[in-house]
């Protein structure tokens, strides 16, 4: 079969912001993106050597009708949650976070100085699984294939699967979205290209140095195609590659609740309201 690549549609600039208890990041995300995004919801990168940026950390807040991947660069993240899970992300290791009908958890840095780098996906779920168990996948970095590319570059597959140089899949199991996670490392104007699902979303976020067509913390959304061709720039390039099934279902949005109707959304305000947000 031949290959349909992927042409670039459009540029998304990650914008600076904080969240939680002040915890200086750049984000990528709002209402008016869901649907060119579809099923992806957000997308934070947070990166600073200054522990002011950080140390406040996600206190204990809640989720509903979402996954959360967080993929951890350089540092140490500890999470907790209302069902006593406990764990502590270090250098390269993903937690893939499924929070169904409801998670109240907090995610606290580790360290008190140094680089703290990392990404925070959150990738929406159908409605038939929205009110399922929460549950995880928690992955170390050595749990991550790393394929070396034959022009000098690399990647990390966190989830989905490549067949060229080598056939290689991801750790992550079972998510609805059939998705892809792919962090990318090229060297200065080497070219990658990658098969995707035609019917995929795909998404390139850079998070150092550029391509032939997004510059640092712009992230590309694609056209429809069986494939995505990358070229990095004269300093090479670091960036996320995402590519999932879109749900094609409304979108309800307040804060940490994400459904498919204003009731559901008022539902899932009442029910941490009153404390029941976690029950089966």
């Amino acid at each position: 079969m031949n290959s349909r690549i992927r042409t670039l549609q459009q540029r998304i600039t990650a914008q600076e912001t904080s969240d939680g208890d002040g915890v200086r990041m750049y984000r990528i995300a709002g209402r008016q993106l869901n649907e060119i995004l579809d099923p992806f919801l957000l997308l934070d990168e947070f990166r600073s050597d200054d522990s002011a940026d950080y140390i406040g950390g996600f206190p204990s807040h809640p989720h509903r009708g979402f996954e959360t991947v967080t993929y951890m660069l350089t540092g140490k993240m500890r999470h907790r949650d209302h069902m006593g899970n406990e764990g502590l992300l270090a250098d390269g290791d993903v937690q893939w976070m499924t929070a169904g009908r409801g998670v109240i958890h907090s995610e606290m840095p580790e360290q008190t100085d140094g680089l703290l780098h990392g990404f925070q996906l959150w990738l929406n779920l159908p409605a038939s699984d929205k009110m399922k168990p929460a549950h995880y996948q928690d992955y170390r970095g050595s749990d991550l294939p790393v394929v070396e590319l034959e022009s000098g570059g690399k990647i990390i597959l966190v989830a989905g699967q490549i067949n060229e140089p080598v056939a290689v899949a991801g750790p992550v199991k079972g998510v609805v979205t059939e998705p892809i996670y792919i962090d990318l490392d090229l060297t200065a104007n080497e070219q990658w290209t990658q098969a995707v699902p035609k019917d995929h979303t795909v998404l390139v976020y850079v998070y150092q140095g550029s391509t032939s067509e997004l510059s640092k913390r712009e992230m590309g959304v694609y056209s429809d195609g069986n494939a995505v061709s990358i070229t990095a720039g004269k300093d090479g390039v670091k960036a996320i590659l995402l590519a999932a099934r879109p749900l094609h279902e409304p979108v309800k949005q307040y804060g940490p609740f994400v459904m498919n109707t204003e009731d559901e959304i008022k539902q899932a305000i009442e029910d941490y309201r009153l404390g029941r947000l976690t029950e089966t």
